[in-house]
């Protein structure tokens, strides 16, 4: 696979790629595809400011994590510009 050079913070781009998109991705993709190699911290700061992170297990049988579009208070503006 690609490694692809992130250009904003680990935390700004899974925002904007899971949010509300309904994809997952598991910490095997996010590693292998974006150099992130602790993505369960990555969600836990997500979590901490409130997004709801859901956790489920993708077709290969790994965790997978997807993001919803509100956060635990509703809202739907981006935490990470």
């Amino acid at each position: 696979m690609a490694f692809t050079n992130l250009k904003s913070t680990q935390v700004a781009f899974l925002e904007t790629y899971l949010r509300g998109t309904g994809r997952q991705m598991s910490a095997a993709q996010a590693e292998a595809t974006y150099g992130i190699k602790n993505l369960r911290a990555r969600m836990s700061e997500l979590r901490a400011v409130g997004l709801r992170v859901r956790k489920g297990t993708n077709t290969e049988g790994r965790t997978a994590y997807a993001v919803s579009r509100r956060t635990v208070w509703g809202d739907q503006f981006k935490l990470y510009a």
